[in-house]
């Protein structure tokens, strides 16, 4: 069977797209191809075909972007093609209407996510939110299958003919099986990698970080200049060092560095109604990191459960302050949570659990 991923949006080889289901994929002996930005090469298994650039606007990405990737993907003649991006459900219509089998991997809530967009009036983007529903259900309807990373409040909100749960479940190779038990931490070290933006609670952390008398780590991309700036300007800020852009290797060293690990992800759009942890959560789990981490239904029961971490408000900032000076100050408890963690990534969050939905949606179509 000839599969292409298509993405417009993702950076090349996102880790979801390439590095989990791709690679899984062309594993499994399907014939794997991704379509996205950039030149062609191929790579374990997968045959990577570029684009070359994606225009960087928002708009010329949507339209000018999408159709170079649709253009490129309708060239390979496969026989299931495998969405990422909403502004690609056009081309999911398209190549639906060609006989093709198709499958939407809904990334996030996207609904949702557009009624926080920073740059959108908020009765503007209430009412782009309702037609962009709209139209997604009226296509996830007529495609082949809908994938989400987690269920939102336990539901699957899109409909479609087959609904299938593919967690952003962490490869054991990545930072589980590189862990080594003797590397000593650095006291009173925090740290958090990811988009750096207002909804994942970045000014709160620092603030919290300041006044609890960490060190904090950030590494990533600020998500806008603005937000970089109202950032760095903060006094707060002094206690923090920004890492910027990491690859796999440095997140592997500061994970091994660092005492606590942070996702400190605000209430907002579809954030919490999550029914699966930020992926930054299970990395320090597979390392050994106690977390802490925003107080929702699905983040407290898996902390009853595997009692890897704590639960707080991420705007209360006395009350994250006092978390993580709790860990700085009781080193035990933060190796027998780090151990609850590494056990619960064993038992339930590694990729193989995810992997196998995916392989089995795909024979279902084959």
């Amino acid at each position: 069977m000839r599969v292409c991923h298509m993405t417009s949006a993702h950076e090349q080889e996102d880790d979801r797209i390439f590095h989990r289901e791709c690679v899984s994929l062309a594993n499994a002996g399907f014939d794997v191809y991704l379509v996205e930005r950039g030149e062609s090469y191929d790579k374990m298994g997968v045959h990577i075909v570029g684009v070359g650039a994606i225009p960087q606007g928002r708009l010329r990405r949507m339209t000018e972007g999408a159709r170079k990737v649709y253009e490129k993907a309708l060239e390979l003649d496969c026989d299931v093609y495998h969405i990422h991006d909403p502004e690609l459900l056009p081309y999911g219509m398209k190549l639906k209407r060609k006989g093709k089998k198709v499958i939407f991997d809904s990334h996030e809530l996207t609904r949702e996510q557009i009624r926080i967009k920073p740059y959108l009036p908020k009765k503007l983007a209430g009412v782009i939110s309702s037609l962009y529903s709209r139209y997604e259900n009226r296509v996830c309807e007529q495609i082949d299958a809908v994938i989400y990373p987690c269920p939102m409040n336990g539901q699957f909100p899109l409909p479609g003919k087959r609904q299938v749960y593919i967690n952003n479940l962490p490869r054991t190779e990545v930072f589980y099986d590189r862990y080594d038990p003797t590397v000593e931490r650095v006291p009173g070290t925090i740290c958090t990698v990811g988009s750096l933006s207002y909804s994942r609670g970045i000014k709160q952390l620092i603030q919290a970080a300041y006044k609890a008398g960490a060190k904090l780590y950030l590494g990533g991309t600020f998500n806008s200049e603005e937000f970089e700036a109202e950032i760095r300007a903060m006094p707060e800020s002094a206690c923090t060092e920004f890492l910027g852009q990491l690859n796999w290797d440095e997140v592997y060293q500061l994970l091994n560095k660092c005492q606590i690990g942070v996702s400190s992800i605000l209430n907002v759009g579809q954030y919490g109604q999550l029914g699966n942890l930020p992926t930054k959560v299970y990395e320090c789990m597979s390392m050994a990191l106690p977390v802490i981490l925003t107080r929702t239904p699905y983040n407290e029961s898996t902390i009853r459960k595997y009692q890897y971490g704590i639960c707080v408000d991420p705007e209360n900032i006395e009350e994250f302050a006092d978390a993580i000076r709790f860990l700085m100050e009781h080193p035990e408890e933060c190796r027998v949570m780090g151990e609850n963690g590494r056990r619960a990534v064993a038992e339930e969050f590694s990729w193989r659990v995810a992997e196998k939905a995916l392989l089995d949606l795909y024979q279902s179509l084959s």
